[in-house]
């Protein structure tokens, strides 16, 4: 522990962390380590917040996973949804079964938020292009119009706040167009998930956006990048997957952006917001994220965190 003062402690700040800092991505990869290993693991690691990470990955029956997270001494902050709303209408059934799926185990474990995805504009494993990865005008109507559907029924069915993901590789991720999204969406149904380290690989801002656009920050992911992989993985046009896998996602305090002053701009918000850390390592060796996990929370209480 520091010794700063109360004032200039994060009091409103829960700070958690998430399987993605375990290396999982999917619901079942044998690179993967088990979900038992991840939550004894976490806990060990000082940390009292997780996410659910990819569905399935935990277990799905509430009543197991609330026996298995409170024995550990666990609590759930947020589920995650991957989306393609800018497609349209048609996709909005398949959407909403996904979210379902979620949202009622993340109800279930006490959850208050539902973290989401866009989708991918080139497949993060093998970096093929499946679409433009601009969007049209039109894409954009279906995207900020359709997010603003699923916020409104995702609050009235399930009581929880979706707070949307600006990605790498996705159509929502530069400064450029998070603004858009924002300016195109309602800020009563719609708030944004602030991950430092994706905002970061994709020119932005972090501290500037929550003293901009501090009323519609929700939720947080503390994450860093590595700049000098990140200029390669920029020179090269390195899609994501395989950019994680370069490490382009580092270990705090090591990269950018510095978390001290992204917490404090946050804390000033003068709202409780959860703060999870999310180093994304996939794939890695199944003993590294640990002792990595001991230190960045020990990094974030010389925070005040």
């Amino acid at each position: 522990m520091t010794s700063l003062s109360p004032e200039s402690s994060l009091s409103r700040i829960r700070i958690g962390s998430a399987p993605d800092s375990w290396g999982v991505w999917f619901p079942d990869d044998p690179q993967q380590v088990p979900w038992q290993r991840f939550l004894d693991e976490v806990a060990a690691a000082g940390y009292e917040w997780i996410e659910l990470g990819p569905y399935g990955y935990l277990p799905k029956d509430p009543a197991v996973l609330a026996e298995e997270t409170a024995k550990r001494g666990l609590k759930v902050s947020a589920g995650t949804v991957f989306t393609g709303l800018h497609h349209g209408p048609d996709v909005w059934e398949k959407t909403w079964a996904h979210v379902a799926d979620n949202a009622v185990l993340a109800q279930a474990m006490g959850a208050k938020h539902l973290v989401v995805i866009p989708s991918f504009w080139r497949d993060d494993k093998t970096g093929q292009v499946l679409e433009p990865s601009e969007l049209t005008v039109e894409q954009w109507r279906h995207l900020t119009q359709l997010t603003e559907r699923l916020g409104r029924e995702v609050r009235e069915r399930y009581g929880l706040q979706i707070v949307v993901h600006p990605h790498a590789d996705t159509h929502i991720d530069s400064e450029e167009n998070v603004v858009r999204f924002l300016d195109g969406t309602d800020s009563s149904v719609v708030s944004l998930c602030l991950d430092t380290g994706h905002y970061a690989y994709c020119g932005g801002d972090s501290v500037k956006l929550i003293e901009t656009y501090g009323e519609r920050i929700g939720y947080l992911h503390l994450k860093q990048v590595d700049p000098e992989i990140l200029a390669d993985v920029r020179a090269k046009g390195t899609p994501f997957g395989p950019a994680v896998a370069q490490g382009v996602m580092c270990e705090p305090p090591k990269g950018v952006p510095e978390l001290g002053p992204v917490l404090a701009a946050a804390q000033k918000l003068d709202v409780d917001l959860f703060a999870i850390v999310e180093q994304d390592m996939y794939p890695c060796e199944p003993d590294a994220p640990l002792p990595i996990a001991q230190r960045t929370r020990a990094f974030l209480r010389s925070c005040g965190a």
